[in-house]
């Protein structure tokens, strides 16, 4: 399965029902020390016996030759791995989990998980088996409640500007560091050739409300208060959506194309010139164009632009955890502390491009000497995980809907941020 389509199977899951409400995370990392408090610590003695793991198919394609110098040095262990479409992996999970037939040990998804986080399906991560610090904080925060870790986190991927360097150049522009640079950086990309200067992706789905939840952040907002109630009508939403709106009312961008898949075609061809997007495209371009070395000579990368209090982007990517009525719970957080380790997760992004979750993984040569993915390095050191409720997804597919209203002059941006909250507020926060 391509980079592409995990993306795609994730619009299919964004209306799946989600499951039982649970407690709002906590995102501090003062109580790492203790995040799993009462947990047998995991020695390192050979793991034996049976461990089952279920992932969604994608970066977990690889999993068999990722693991096979853990299977070898642990000969009494055997590893069975069910990989399932991304479409129908947390509905399956879900299912399984409350039949009491779920897995040792599941993937997850950082962005998506929060359903999942408690004590009723996933044991505490144990003390000493990772060091929380050693990630990029938000990927290990979203697996965070109430000072209690639940997921260790496998890969990372967030969102940064990928522009066609050669119409840059031309234009004699560099990226914007600012939402104030960003229209003049489009319109002389635009005069450098390229018909419309950014590919902004029309799904008007829970892609598009959570790439304006991202420039909320960026404006200033937090989208849930510290109460826990819904905060998503605020004059920092406002400019968010403004801003998301400004790249069609200015002709920048195009209300009716290109669709995800059509974005890496227009891309090389000039019909675009830039992408907010993540690390997967870059090895996809010299396809996309046909020709090796393409994408060396035409394509750079930047952070995103600032808004009036950040450049924040989101984090997202994979993660493991345990479930609470696993059979063999010892075998199992060894397998995950060995897929957590620096040279695994290196392994990992030779097999299949996936991005470490571990920061020290990315000084590894096969990473550190790709240029273009230093934009993404910089970018996740400054991410936030989206508000771990259960509800988000719902909420995130509504603000997609919000968001095409105003790009296409149907809805005020004041409008729809009115909106927004008022069905946040109808389906709550899932919290107990």
């Amino acid at each position: 399965m391509s980079k592409l389509s995990r993306r795609t199977a994730l619009r299919l899951t964004a209306s799946m029902a989600l499951g039982a409400a649970l407690p709002l995370a906590g995102c501090g990392r003062e109580g790492d020390a203790a995040a799993a408090s009462g947990a047998k610590k995991v020695d390192a003695s050979p793991a034996t016996g049976t461990v089952n793991v279920w992932a969604a198919q994608g970066d977990a394609d690889v999993l068999g030759t990722v693991v096979k110098p853990f299977r070898s040095a642990n000969p009494d262990l055997v590893v069975k791995t069910t990989l399932i479409p991304n479409a129908e992996y947390y509905t399956k999970l879900q299912a399984a989990i409350a039949a009491g037939k779920g897995p040792d040990v599941a993937q997850f998804f950082p962005e998506s998980q929060a359903q999942f986080l408690d004590s009723s399906t996933l044991l505490p991560v144990p003390d000493g088996l990772v060091d929380p610090g050693s990630f990029f904080t938000s990927l290990w925060d979203a697996g965070v409640v109430n000072d209690v870790a639940y997921t260790v986190p496998w890969y990372a991927y967030t969102y940064a500007l990928v522009y066609r360097a050669d119409l840059a150049r031309k234009a004699g522009v560099e990226a914007p560091t600012t939402w104030a640079g960003m229209e003049p950086f489009l319109k002389a990309l635009q005069g450098a050739g390229a018909a419309h200067a950014l590919g902004a992706d029309i799904g008007w789905d829970i892609f598009n409300g959570q790439d304006v939840a991202m420039y909320a952040w960026q404006a200033g907002a937090s989208l849930v208060t510290s109460g826990g109630k819904w905060n998503l009508n605020t004059p920092q939403m406002v400019d968010a959506l403004d801003y998301n709106a400004s790249f069609f009312t200015a002709g920048t961008a195009d209300t009716s194309g290109p669709a995800f898949l059509d974005a890496q075609p227009y891309f090389v061809s000039g019909k675009t010139a830039s992408m907010i997007t993540g690390p997967w495209v870059i090895g996809q371009l010299d396809t996309a164009a046909k020709k090796s070395g393409w994408t060396a000579s035409h394509v750079a990368t930047a952070p995103l632009p600032a808004g009036a209090s950040s450049s924040v982007s989101f984090s997202a990517g994979g993660t493991w955890g345990v479930l609470a009525d696993s059979g063999n719970t010892d075998a199992a957080w060894k397998l995950v502390r060995y897929l957590a380790k620096p040279s695994t997760q290196v392994a990992q992004y030779k097999a299949y491009s996936s991005m470490p979750a571990v920061i020290s993984a990315w000084d590894d040569p096969a990473i550190k000497g790709q240029p273009l993915l230093d934009a993404f390095f910089t970018q996740l050191k400054t991410t936030r995980a989206f508000p771990q409720v259960s509800t988000w997804q719902q909420v995130a597919t509504r603000l997609g809907k919000e968001v095409e209203a105003v790009a296409k002059g149907k809805e005020t941006a004041a409008g729809a941020a009115a909106n927004i909250q008022a069905y946040a507020e109808s389906v709550g926060t899932g919290t107990r």
